[in-house]
């Protein structure tokens, strides 16, 4: 009767340590994509590319308004959609090979496009964006709101999948490249 039991014991610790790893790899998948941006390129933005040890391949563009770059040996492509890391993969596979052994490619973001404020404010017009912006302090990039705006009806009009999306937002929301901000004025 000892022989189950004995097993039942020496299975316990086993299968912690097993849950345990599996727990601790699970979130350590999950840091390594949240730590990726989710930036989705676009018309305005402008990149810097570089490829190490390869001069003549750098470039600074600003992406036109259909969302592409010319870059040396690839010509137009569209990168309107894109993340900085997938533009990063897609340049690296298209050199490699044909025109490099090991390119390591770098893009970055050097200038993100405006966002807009309009409505009740005291200077409406284009903003450079900068991370981490939220609506109050767009608003305050703004000049502030004016006597009659509606502090509490803040419209964003936003690109999402393709489309204009327009809701209401709290000042603490965040703000992105590209969006239209809209202060609505007080009836009182």
């Amino acid at each position: 009767m000892e022989g189950p039991c004995l097993l039942a014991r020496s299975v316990k610790p086993l299968l912690a340590i097993i849950l345990l790893t599996l727990t601790l790899m699970a979130n350590i998948t999950n840091a390594e994509l949240v730590s990726y941006s989710t930036y989705g390129l676009s018309s305005g933005d402008q990149i810097s590319i570089t490829v190490f040890g390869e001069e003549d391949m750098e470039v600074e563009t600003r992406l036109t308004d259909a969302g592409t770059i010319t870059y040396p040996f690839l010509g137009e492509i569209r990168v309107k959609g894109k993340t900085v890391g997938e533009l990063q993969s897609f340049l690296t596979s298209e050199l490699k090979g044909d025109y490099f052994i090991d390119p390591k490619v770098t893009v970055r973001i050097t200038e993100y496009r405006k966002f807009f404020v309009s409505g009740e404010v005291k200077s409406p017009g284009g903003f450079s964006f900068e991370p981490g912006l939220t609506l109050e302090k767009a608003v305050a990039l703004a000049g502030g709101f004016t006597q009659r705006a509606a502090r509490k009806e803040v419209v964003v009009t936003r690109e999402e999948n393709g489309h204009l999306q327009e809701r209401t937002m709290a000042l603490n929301n965040s703000v992105l490249p590209g969006d239209i901000v809209n202060v609505k004025e007080s009836f009182f």
